[in-house]
């Protein structure tokens, strides 16, 4: 029903490898998540979650951690020291030291943008800059009339929900994350289609819809279109809905009983809508095609 949708939207549809770790432990966590061109100009669309990742300043706070504490005596660099050291920084146990973005397959040359960022919704415009080449020659068509998007209706969404890219690496002697030129530099795209259940409204205006299937980690930042690959809005979120179709009893597994507890959720996506988007396109100036 997608397949040559998908293949149009693969055109314009990038992956955001991300690298991270938390305080005091040493695991590479890895992430992804989804952005499209919107035009020849380097535009492209991403939620404002994704997007405020670009521009944390974590980095550079733990590389000041870090030269602070390499200053410390050998006798002084106690654990507790060390750790309050890192809390007049910002870091505990569950924060963000490090975090490092691979925006893959975007441009040449130099990384260098811009965003603009959505002051109530989940939607960031991003503006690349001051690159060789612009690794995209085919961009989306907007839906004309939002409107015309109604529940029953079908939709896919694309994006790279699984990371199993693995070039990256912890280095012990840097105490520092960080890409590799070995392992797989890939992840798989993946597309998820669901029905339009409803429309979401935010003081009497319709900001996006909901579809009978999730959007998935990853997908974020992806563009949610029909089967023409026309796009309709973006995914940006998940929601769970309770069934009230609690469940304990006991069931049998290999001639033994087993208790079980189920708490059953329907987990829905969340999508801004396309007239959204070309809304806070036209404010910023951004071309596009619509049809």
């Amino acid at each position: 029903m997608f397949t040559t949708a998908i293949e149009k939207a693969s055109d314009f549809t990038r992956p955001v490898h991300t690298i991270l770790r938390y305080w005091e432990t040493t695991n590479v966590e890895p992430g992804a998540a989804t952005l499209f061109f919107v035009n020849g100009d380097g535009w492209a669309l991403t939620c404002k979650h994704v997007a405020q990742l670009f521009f944390l300043d974590v980095n550079r706070r733990f590389a000041k951690f870090k030269a602070e504490r390499d200053k410390l005596k050998p006798d002084k660099r106690s654990r507790n020291v060390i750790k309050r050291l890192g809390e007049a920084h910002g870091f505990k146990k569950g924060v963000i030291v490090e975090l490092y973005n691979n925006l893959m397959n975007c441009v040449t040359g130099k990384l260098d943008m811009k965003a603009e960022f959505h002051p109530t919704l989940d939607v960031a415009l991003l503006k690349f800059r001051n690159y060789e080449k612009l690794l995209c020659d085919k961009f989306p068509t907007f839906a004309r009339n939002g409107d015309q998007l109604k529940p029953g209706e079908m939709i896919c969404r694309l994006g790279y929900p699984f990371p199993e890219f693995t070039n990256f690496e912890y280095d012990s002697g840097a105490d520092q994350i960080r890409w590799t030129k070995t392992g797989r530099d890939r992840t798989p795209r993946f597309p998820m289609d669901g029905m339009v259940t409803r429309r979401l409204v935010r003081e009497d205006r319709v900001v996006g819809f909901e579809l009978s299937t999730p959007g998935l980690k990853g997908q974020s930042g992806g563009p949610a279109f029909g089967v023409d690959a026309r796009i309709w809005g973006m995914q940006c979120a998940t929601s769970h809905l309770d069934l009230n179709f609690d469940v304990k009893m006991d069931v049998l597994r290999s001639g033994q009983k087993l208790p079980v507890k189920d708490y059953a959720f329907l987990h829905v996506g969340h999508c801004v809508h396309v007239e959204i988007l070309k809304e806070f396109m036209r404010q910023h100036g951004v071309a596009f095609a619509e049809g």
